[in-house]
C-alpha cells in the first residue's frame, strides 16, 4: 500500500530528500571501500550491512552492484542477469552501484558509477550524461509525452556516439513512479524487490490504465502521454563498447502552472552534479 505524496509539502520531499542522500552517502561510502578482488555479491552486501546499520529495514529494491562490462548489461537477456554475480572488481574496471531504500516510508532509487582508479572511458560517459540531464527537466517542463522524451535522449545518445543501454531493463524504462510506503513489522521482498513496494507500483499501473498513463516511462505506446504528476526516479544510462555509466535520482512533477514549479530535480548537490560544477 502506498499513500500520495503531497507535492506542495516540504516536509513530504524534504523525507525523500533526506533517504535519496542517505542512499548516495552508502554508495560513496562502499565506492570508497572499494578494493582489487571484490565481487559484486560482496559490494551488494557491504551496501545492505551499511544502510540496515542506519534504520533502512525495506526496499523499493534490494542493492545491485555491476563490475567491467556487465556496467553496460553486456549481453543481458533475461531479468536474472542483472543480479549481483561473482565478478571480481580488477583495477581500472567500471562498476555502477544501484540502491533502492526505503527509509520511515519514504523511497528512493539512485544510482552511481565509478571504478577503480582511472577509467577514461566511463569519465567522458559520466560527464556526458549532463546533457541528458538537462534535456529531460527541459522536456518535461514543455510536457512532452514520456515516450517523446524517451526518443529525444536516444537521439542525444547517438549524437554523442552512445548506445542506449536503460533499454535493456524490463519494459526498456528509463524511469518510473516512487512513492510513500506504509512500513509493515515485516517487509518480504520478491525476486529482490519489496512487497509493498510491488504492491504501490501495481496499484498505479490500474490506476494509471484506466486513466490513460502508465508509472512506467518507456519507449512503448503505454508512455505516450504527459508525465503524471509524482516523484519519477529517472535513470539515463549510456554504454560504450563494454563500459556504462548512469545516474539515477528523483524528478519531481507537480501540477504547477509556473514552469520552473511544474518540473524539478528533488536534489542538485549529488555526486555527479557536484562532478559537472566543478569541472566547469
Amino acid at each position: 500500500m502506498t499513500t500520495a505524496v503531497t507535492l506542495g509539502s516540504p516536509a513530504g520531499l524534504r523525507g525523500f530528500r533526506q533517504v535519496q542522500r542517505l542512499a548516495y552517502e552508502c554508495a560513496e561510502d562502499v565506492a570508497a571501500r572499494l578494493t582489487p578482488g571484490v565481487t559484486e555479491r560482496e559490494a551488494a552486501r557491504m551496501q545492505r550491512e551499511y544502510l540496515r546499520g542506519r534504520g533502512v529495514r525495506d526496499w523499493f529494491h534490494l542493492p545491485f552492484a555491476w563490475f567491467g562490462d556487465r556496467t553496460a548489461f553486456t549481453d543481458f537477456r533475461i531479468p536474472l542477469q542483472f543480479f549481483p554475480t561473482n565478478r571480481r572488481l580488477e583495477p581500472g574496471m567500471p562498476f555502477i552501484l544501484d540502491l533502492a531504500p526505503v527509509h520511515e516510508g519514504y523511497t528512493a532509487d539512485i544510482g552511481y558509477s565509478g571504478s577503480l582508479g582511472e577509467n577514461p572511458v566511463q569519465e567522458r560517459l559520466m560527464d556526458d550524461l549532463e546533457a541528458h540531464r538537462e534535456l529531460i527537466l527541459r522536456e518535461v517542463r514543455e510536457r512532452r509525452s514520456l515516450r517523446e522524451i524517451y526518443q529525444d535522449v536516444d537521439r542525444l545518445m547517438a549524437r554523442q556516439g552512445y548506445a542506449n543501454r536503460h533499454r535493456a531493463y524490463p519494459f526498456g524504462v528509463i524511469a518510473h513512479k516512487v512513492d510513500r510506503v506504509v512500513q509493515r513489522r515485516f517487509s518480504p521482498h520478491l525476486f529482490g524487490f519489496g512487497v509493498q513496494s510491488l504492491k504501490g507500483l501495481v496499484s498505479d499501473a490500474l490506476h494509471g490504465h484506466r486513466d490513460g498513463w502508465s508509472p512506467l516511462w518507456s519507449p512503448y505506446r503505454f508512455s505516450d502521454h504527459p508525465p503524471q504528476p509524482g516523484l519519477w526516479a529517472v535513470e539515463p544510462h549510456l554504454g560504450f563498447r563494454g563500459t556504462g555509466a548512469k545516474f539515477e535520482e528523483i524528478l519531481v512533477v507537480t501540477d504547477s502552472r509556473d514552469q520552473a514549479e511544474s518540473a524539478f530535480w528533488l536534489d542538485d548537490d549529488l555526486p555527479h552534479t557536484r562532478r559537472w560544477a566543478e569541472g566547469k
